[in-house]
């Protein structure tokens, strides 16, 4: 069961992304297509950054036999379609939330992990020479109005005085000399902590790595069937079936009810994206843009933007609870327009792509990793909250350490460990994020 219209789950529909457009074809038999009848060790479901990255490290450093499914291509789903964010941290709790629920040592296990996961995104660019088109160092979370400066100036001094991160505060007049301008900008915290990346190229870079480790990938295998043969699961897609000792289930946004029951218990988010044709020198100038470090607002209902390498503005926001066409349409209309209310001088140019997908989040507002209690030999790795591009990849990595006899449970920090929370009723989870987004406009007045 899902609220959103099916078309959102259609793989045979290409995303029509900029990314699309923009990105070097995946290399040639990476993506082995539909998948035979074949017996592995590990099976992994969905071909995303976590998928990839379980797949690459259980074949280059455990030597496992490893299939991965991918319901259509090879980085369809949210890996290959989001704003190429690679920041931190994968959770819609606050810093001080953090520490308030699993405490400051467990909080401070949570933020450190995930400034190596962002290293790792480095460190696999470099080591497999992945061209990503990484732009920028750290990223701006900007105060979308004046009283929001002073939750910056809190923010910073958390995470200098205990997460031992250089956060810079930045008030409105520098940001607007050095980085840009807007309607929205009263000021903004620099988290030296990240940069912005090409997540298609990402995505095929990460799958062309897998492969040449060992993992064989078949996309176009969307799994149909699953169940428990013994001391086998077995998987049957339209092309055959797979048995395997192990399953890691890697959907993260895009998991259905149909493929496993953790599904109940996953909020899928749209999100969405505008990116403009390449703006002149004179455009750039009348906001005084003269940044690529990504930028997000401090609204809960955030606006993420960035400059791409060829001047082209990203702009991307939440929004729509059913996926259909004519919403998607209202939503393109509405974000142009917010993009020219923020960004005046730009109010004349127009969006050459629009495309959306899902951001997964949990009832605990935290990721969840880990295996069943009931099925020791099925992980997963999931929600992460529109924080996936370095999360996603360390995550994988994490459950290949897993299944290698590398890691165990404890290994994993609190804020990320076991199923996510039960969510009460799910059939009524589209009231659930009714209400809540109807509260966050409330609150980002």
């Amino acid at each position: 069961m899902t609220w959103y219209h099916p078309g959102m789950y259609d793989s045979t529909v290409p995303v029509a992304s900029f990314w699309e457009d923009d990105a070097p074809p995946l290399g040639t038999g990476v993506d082995l297509g539909p998948n035979a009848d074949e017996t592995c060790d590990v099976v992994i479901i969905g071909g995303g950054y976590t998928g990839l990255s379980c797949a690459y490290h259980l074949a280059r450093d455990f030597g496992a036999d490893v299939r991965l499914l991918e319901a259509g291509p090879l980085g369809w789903g949210a890996s290959g379609r989001n704003g190429g964010f690679c920041t931190l941290p994968p959770s819609g709790l606050s810093l001080d939330g953090l520490i308030a629920r699993y405490g400051e040592t467990e909080a401070k296990r949570f933020i450190a992990s995930q400034v190596e996961a962002v290293a790792l995104v480095r460190d696999l660019a470099r080591d497999e020479n992945i061209d990503l088109a990484p732009q920028g160092e750290g990223t701006l979370h900007v105060a979308h109005a004046p009283s929001r400066f002073a939750e910056l100036a809190h923010e910073r001094d958390l995470l200098t005085g205990t997460f031992g991160i250089a956060a810079r505060l930045l008030p409105r007049e520098e940001v607007a000399e050095t980085h840009y301008d807007s309607t929205e900008q009263f000021g903004a915290l620099h988290n030296p902590v990240g940069f912005g990346l090409h997540p298609l190229r990402f995505a095929r870079g990460l799958a062309e790595a897998a492969a040449r480790a060992g993992a064989r990938l078949h996309g176009h295998s969307e799994v149909l069937e699953w169940e428990r043969a013994g001391a086998l699961h077995r998987l049957v897609t339209s092309s055959g079936t797979i048995r395997a000792r192990r399953v890691v289930i890697a959907t993260n946004g895009f998991t259905r009810e149909t493929l496993h029951p953790v599904a109940r218990d996953l909020i899928p988010v749209m999100s969405n994206i505008v990116v403009t044709r390449p703006l002149t020198a004179d455009e750039l100038a009348a906001q005084n843009w003269r940044t690529e470090i990504p930028c997000a607002n401090t609204r809960r209902l955030l606006f993420y933007y960035r400059m791409l390498p060829d001047r082209r503005f990203l702009f991307g926001a939440r929004g729509d609870l059913t996926g259909k066409p004519e919403d998607g349409a209202k939503m393109r209309r509405y974000m142009q327009r917010r993009l020219a209310e923020v960004f005046p001088a730009w109010a004349h140019v127009p969006a050459t792509h629009y495309w959306r997908g899902f951001v997964c989040m949990t009832a605990r507002l935290t990721p969840s990793i880990g295996c069943f209690p009931d099925d020791t030999s099925v992980f997963f790795a999931l929600g992460y909250h529109g924080d996936g591009v370095s999360a996603a990849p360390w995550s994988g990595r994490l459950i290949a350490q897993l299944i290698g006899g590398k890691a165990d449970l404890a290994d994993i920090p609190a804020a990320f460990r076991g199923s996510p929370r039960h969510i009460p009723f799910p059939s009524l989870r589209r009231w659930y994020l009714r209400a809540a987004l109807g509260y966050y406009r409330l609150t980002d007045l």
